[in-house]
Formats: C-alpha cells, structure tokens, sequence
C-alpha cells in the first residue's frame, strides 16, 4: 500500500534543504525606489545556472489542474542548474521534493505554496512536475539553457499518494 503524504505550509525553514522559498514577505532586504513608488525585495533565490557553460532561459509554464488524489508515478532533477517556479496566477499549488543523490522515495516530502510564493529548487533536488490545483495556473520558469543533460527522471513503482488533507 503506497504511503500518503498531507502538504506542510512551505516556508524557508523547512524547505532550505531542496532550495529557495522565493516570496517578499518576510524579507530584510528591501530597498524603496522609483521615488517612493516601489520596494524592491533583493536576494530572494541564489540561482545556480552556469555549469558546463550554461545561460539563464526563462519561459512560462501553464498548467492544469492536478485531480487528487495523485500517486507519484516518477521524479525529475537537473543536475546542472537550479530551476525556479514563480506563479503568476494566485493560486495556491504543490510542491513534492526529495533530497539530492540516489532517489528515496521515503524521503519525498509534500509543500502547500500559497499564491505569491515561488521556489527555486537546488541543482540536483529531486522534484515533481508543477501541481497546480487550479486549471490554467501560470508559472514563470528561471531554466539552464546550454549543452549537457540537465534532466534525469526516474519513475516509481508504489510512490506515495498525494491528498491535500485525509479523507480527500
């Protein structure tokens, strides 16, 4: 019987170990600009993008809606960059994770983000595809362009389920 994993709120702390919570609130660097018409909040992610000569490639990603339950069927990780995901729809989406190295499928853990928050995943964190839980949920993406296989996925035989909270 697969395991079923229940999302914890995604904050910086407890998602240190995958990467980056990518959000102004709560930020000590911030600086008003534009005379006085804007905060800027700087160094909210460290991008990782330039191994084997790589570039920085945005996109946008939209997604539909995940139906749960969901059974975790694989995982992907790049291991020459960071990959970060800043919705711009408010909606609130999924984030499963598991440490860096050989797969553990133990290990996946499960992250409610909530509308404004982003993520940038380390190089090499094993990640789920975007699981937006509304239909036409738009991410922009901060990719590594360049040479070299970035992408490894490695499917799962029994993965955990994913349900907001139990009984749904």
């Amino acid at each position: 019987m697969a395991k079923t994993l229940i999302p914890k709120r995604l904050c910086s702390s407890s998602f240190a170990p995958y990467g980056d919570v990518i959000e102004a609130k709560g930020s000590t660097k911030k600086t008003t600009i534009n005379h006085g018409q804007t905060v800027r909040y700087d160094d909210l992610a460290r991008p990782d993008l330039t191994d084997q000569n790589g570039w920085p490639v945005f996109s946008i990603f939209r997604s539909e809606a995940t139906h749960l339950p969901l059974q975790i069927l694989f995982m992907e990780r790049h291991p020459l960059g960071s990959q970060t995901f800043m919705p711009l729809s408010e909606f609130s989406y999924l984030v499963a994770v598991a440490p860096s190295g050989e797969l553990d499928t133990n290990a996946i853990e499960l992250f409610l983000a909530e509308p404004g928050q982003g993520v940038n995943y380390h190089k090499g964190t094993w990640h789920h595809y975007c699981l937006a839980l509304n239909s036409g949920s738009e991410f922009l993406v901060l990719d590594r362009g360049g040479n070299g296989h970035n992408c490894d996925e490695v499917k799962i035989k029994d993965g955990p389920l994913l349900k907001l909270k139990d009984g749904t």
